[in-house]
């Protein structure tokens, strides 16, 4: 299994305030914050366009909420 990211794991990574990427995605930052809370909200267009924003694959990037991420992300540490 692949490790994933969250989607603000991802921009922190590269450097990007929220509302820097936002602008680089075309929406406003709040929709990113929303996305960042919840990725599985994004449509497809904007996950297209994470390889070229956070210079990671679409699919390294965690599809759900940040509660289920911190779950996930404690799973796979323990292993």
């Amino acid at each position: 299994m692949t490790k994933k990211i969250s989607l603000e794991g991802a921009r922190i990574l590269v450097g990007l305030s929220q509302k820097e990427a936002a602008e680089k995605f075309g929406v406003h930052y709040q929709t990113l914050a929303s996305w960042e809370e919840d990725s599985s909200k994004m449509q497809r267009k904007y996950l297209d366009m994470i390889p070229e924003i956070y210079l990671v694959p679409d699919t390294a990037i965690f599809s759900g909420t940040k509660n289920e991420f911190t779950r996930y992300y404690r799973k796979e540490n323990k292993e």
